[in-house]
């Protein structure tokens, strides 16, 4: 793949890197602080609430398989433009639906659509080699604040809104004001004389004869398990625990907020090198340590616990830095990306539902807890293998 630099320069790369990153986590984490107002509002069961929660991991890694044999279709940058259409439209339409069957129905076309950004926009920022590190840092700290966005203002939108509807429309409205740059964008490249497209080759299962491919992928997708995780069910467990719904949302909120110390440092941290065994085990330990304390503890000091669970999620940015990182080209970038991230949060997808099933089964949240802990051992080993430089690229030759 030879995709040329933006042509409109690198200024107008940035705001459109911001745009999108500041929109592709939203109308994934607003929902959690609002999930019980939701469920009485559509008549929604516990399984299916389940099934709601566990739609982010799910839409983001069966559509984002496809994102790279689209690209080679309409370009990087005009797949991202045609994620971000589609995901202003399910946000939109979802909230003025009643039916519980429609509104997932249109979660689904939201979600997807953000998909196609979470997988072409690391092979997008792969083609600007100056400033690739400040696009990616922008980008890993975009992800983060709209994120914790998501979850800050979910209930007080709601309340100054008039209910937990416009509360979800508001993010598929924020959306649009990105569409127009990426609609540029994607004109102008596609009208440059080298043709940038054809050279993309769609990911397969060759990629697994890559062990830093493999550590990625389980890295990433157990980051993105518990991601979705405390976002569909964590301000339930903290309300169960006696917390307000405004509480648990800003505890929820805290963790992205507290990862964008990773976002903003990780990219710059691994160019370095130093200490990163070190840095990368630490992802698992603050883990386990954070569900033993939700299990011992929950509301005696709640937002330790979120602070730890928040210093693992360092892990996400961390992977997402990676995809670049241990990558030579944008060609085995797009590649790796189009397998790590749709294999990853295909994974992450079982962690809600097994998480509203264990529940369901055992009445409280005891169990659960003792499972997403266990997940931090190799959480813990994936991250370690990864510190060592190594390339995809020199391992699949």
């Amino acid at each position: 793949m030879t995709e040329r630099r933006v042509p409109s320069g690198l200024a107008l790369g940035l705001v459109a890197i911001v745009l999108v990153s500041l929109n592709l986590r939203p109308g994934a984490s607003s929902p959690g602080p609002l999930l019980e107002e939701i469920r009485a509002g559509l008549d929604m069961s516990s399984a299916l609430a389940g099934v709601f929660t566990g739609l982010p991991g799910l839409c983001f890694g069966l559509v984002g398989m496809v994102a790279v044999t689209l690209a080679r279709k309409v370009g990087t940058t005009g797949g991202i433009t045609i994620g971000l259409a589609a995901a202003a439209l399910g946000l939109i339409l979802r909230a003025g639906t009643g039916n519980e069957w429609i509104f997932l129905g249109l979660s689904v076309i939201a979600l997807g659509g953000m998909a196609l950004g979470n997988v072409l926009v690391p092979a997008w920022i792969k083609t600007h080699e100056r400033g690739q590190v400040l696009l990616q840092t922008i980008y890993g700290t975009g992800l983060m604040v709209g994120g914790a966005l998501g979850a800050a203002v979910a209930a007080p939108a709601a309340d100054a809104l008039g209910g937990w509807r416009p509360s979800l429309r508001l993010w598929g409205w924020a959306i649009l004001a990105a569409i127009p740059f990426w609609a540029y964008l994607a004109l102008r490249e596609h009208n440059l004389p080298d043709d940038h497209r054809r050279p993309m080759v769609a990911p397969n299962l060759g990629l697994l004869a890559s062990p830093t491919t493999v550590a990625l992928t389980l890295m990433f997708g157990i980051q993105s398990m518990h991601a979705y995780v405390q976002f569909g069910w964590l301000p339930q467990i903290y309300r169960d625990a006696g917390l307000s719904a405004g509480y648990a949302g800003a505890l929820m909120s805290s963790i992205s907020g507290i990862g964008l110390l990773g976002a903003l440092a990780m990219p710059s941290i691994i160019a370095r090198g130093h200490h990163l065994r070190a840095i990368f085990a630490s992802f698992g330990i603050s883990l386990i340590a954070g569900y033993a304390g939700l299990l011992l503890a929950p509301a005696t000091l709640p937002w330790v616990w979120s602070t730890l669970l928040a210093l693992s999620g360092f892990a996400f940015p961390t992977a997402i830095a990676l995809i670049t990182a241990r990558t030579r080209t944008p060609a085995v970038t797009a590649q790796v990306s189009g397998f790590v991230q749709p294999v990853g949060y295909l994974l992450a997808a079982i962690g809600p539902v097994l998480v509203g099933l264990l529940h369901a089964a055992t009445g409280d949240w005891r169990l659960v807890l003792i499972v997403l802990a266990a997940t931090g051992i190799p959480l813990s080993w994936a991250s370690v293998k990864l510190a060592a430089p190594a390339y995809v690229d020199d391992e699949l030759r």
